[in-house]
C-alpha cells in the first residue's frame, strides 16, 4: 500500500477494527485516572522524557490518542518514522527552534518565506541568531556553531523553488528543515531527499477546510523525541477536536490537490494573456526559480501563483474589492479560492526592504486556487481584473 491516494484514505486508522468503529474517535479528556502509580509514574516519566505514547496518557497535554492516530498518518504520508503535531504552524517551528539551541545559536535562512516565520526567526525570540542567505551560499555562510537550514519550497508568496537535495548536501551534518505547505505530501517528499525535519502548517491543504489550525513536523523518531518534550513542557499542543478535523481531512487531500492543481493550471496560462498582469509566478509556466524541479523533485506545480499587477497598490486593492466568488483572505489551501495582498497582510511583519528583494512589491497578489469550475474562477478574475486593465493601458 504505497500510493499516496490509498495512504491518504487508510493511514492512521490501523487501530479501528479493533476498536469497532469506522470513523476516527475523538478522546476529549484532559486527565486519565491512575489505578496503579508506579504504573502511572513510568508512562509519566516515558511522556515528558519524549516517548510518542505510553500504558497511560496521564494528561491530555503529554500524550492524547486522538492526536496521536493523526500523527501516524502523516508520517506515514510524509515517509518518516515520527510525526509531532502542535496547534498551529508557528508552534510547530518554535518547537523545532527551541530543540536546535541545544545544537548551536546560529541559523540559516533562505528567503522568502512565510511572513511570521520570517519575523520570529528575525527578532531573536527564540535566543537563536538567524543569516537570512540565499540557498547558493549556505556552504559558505555555515559556522561551528551552526543548528540548522531553514527553507520553505516552493517559497511563500513567490512560489519560488529551492532544491532541496542540493540544499542538504550543502548543509553537510546540518540538519534541514523544509516547509512543505505548499507542495503538500502528494507533489514532494523532502525526507526522501534527505531533509531532517519536514514542517506544515497543516491548516492549510491538510486540514483542507478552512476549519482547523495545526501544525506538524515529520523526522525521525530520534529527533521528535525532544519535539515532544518541547511540546510538553510549552503546552503548545494540538486539541483532539483539531486532530479529529485534520484526520478527516486527509482522505480527500489528493483529490482536493490535484483538482485545484488543474485549475491554477489553466488560470495561469489565461493570466499570462492579460493586459492588466505583468507577471505571474507560477513553477508550471517556468516564472520561478528553479522551475525545472518541477517533474522531479516536484509531481506538479502545485496549487498556488502570484501576480504582479501593472496598475501596482492600487490595482491590487481593488482586485481584493472586486472579487466575488473568490473570497479575499489570507490562508491558503482550503477548498475555496483564497486571494490576498503579501505585502499589506501575511507579509507585513517582514522587513520592507527584505520584502522588496524577495521580489513582494505593492502589486503582488497571491492566489491560492480552489476546487470550483475553473471558468467560474476565470469570470470573477476576469471582471474583477477590467478596470485595472483599462487603467493600465491608459
Amino acid at each position: 500500500m504505497n500510493h499516496i491516494d490509498t495512504l491518504a484514505v487508510h493511514a492512521g486508522r490501523e487501530d479501528f477494527a479493533a476498536l469497532g468503529v469506522h470513523a476516527p474517535p475523538i478522546d476529549l479528556s484532559t486527565t486519565y485516572p491512575v489505578a496503579d502509580l508506579g504504573a502511572g509514574t513510568e508512562s509519566f516519566d516515558a511522556l515528558v522524557g519524549g516517548a510518542a505514547s505510553a500504558a497511560n496518557p496521564i494528561y491530555a497535554r503529554l500524550h492524547n490518542p486522538t492526536v496521536g492516530r493523526v500523527e501516524s498518518a502523516l508520517a506515514t504520508l510524509e515517509g518518516t518514522e515520527a510525526c509531532v503535531a502542535y496547534g498551529s504552524g508557528m508552534a510547530a517551528l518554535t518547537a523545532v527552534l527551541m530543540g536546535a539551541r541545544s545544537r548551536g545559536g546560529h541559523v540559516l535562512v533562505v528567503r522568502p518565506l512565510y511572513g511570521t516565520s520570517d519575523h520570529l526567526l528575525a527578532s531573536g525570540l527564540c535566543g537563536l541568531e538567524a543569516e537570512f542567505v540565499d540557498a547558493g551560499d549556505i556552504a559558505a555562510r555555515l559556522r561551528a556553531d551552526t543548528a540548522l537550514v531553514i527553507i520553505e519550497t516552493p517559497a511563500n508568496p513567490t512560489l519560488d523553488l529551492i532544491d532541496i537535495r542540493a540544499v542538504v548536501a550543502a548543509a553537510g551534518q546540518v540538519p534541514v528543515l523544509v516547509d512543505s505547505t505548499f507542495a503538500t505530501p502528494v507533489l514532494q517528499k523532502p525526507a526522501a531527499l534527505g531533509a531532517a525535519y519536514v514542517m506544515h502548517s497543516a491548516t492549510k491543504f491538510l486540514g483542507g477546510h478552512g476549519d482547523v489550525i495545526a501544525g506538524i513536523v515529520c523526522c525521525s523518531e530520534q529527533r521528535a523525541r525532544p519535539l515532544r518534550t518541547v511540546r510538553a513542557a510549552t503546552g503548545g499542543l494540538l486539541h483532539p477536536l483539531g486532530a479529529y478535523l485534520l484526520h478527516r481531512g486527509l482522505p480527500t487531500l489528493a483529490l482536493r490537490v490535484e483538482r485545484a492543481q488543474a485549475n491554477a493550471i489553466e488560470l495561469a496560462g489565461r493570466l499570462a494573456a492579460h493586459p492588466a498582469v505583468a507577471r505571474v509566478h507560477f513553477p508550471g509556466l517556468g516564472t520561478v526559480r528553479n522551475a525545472h524541479l518541477v517533474g522531479t523533485q516536484m509531481a506538479g506545480p502545485g496549487c498556488l501563483m502570484a501576480i504582479d499587477l501593472r496598475g501596482g497598490y492600487e490595482a491590487a486593492a481593488a482586485v481584493m474589492a472586486k472579487v466575488r466568488l473568490m473570497t479575499p483572505a489570507v490562508s491558503l489551501g482550503s477548498v475555496d479560492t483564497l486571494i490576498q495582498h503579501p505585502a499589506g497582510l501575511t507579509h507585513r511583519v517582514v522587513d520592507p526592504q527584505a520584502r522588496l528583494d524577495s521580489g513582494i512589491g505593492p502589486g503582488l497578489l497571491r492566489l491560492s486556487v480552489g476546487i470550483e469550475a475553473v471558468d467560474d474562477l476565470w469570470a470573477d478574475l476576469a471582471q474583477a481584473l477590467e478596470g485595472v486593465a483599462l487603467s493600465a493601458a491608459a
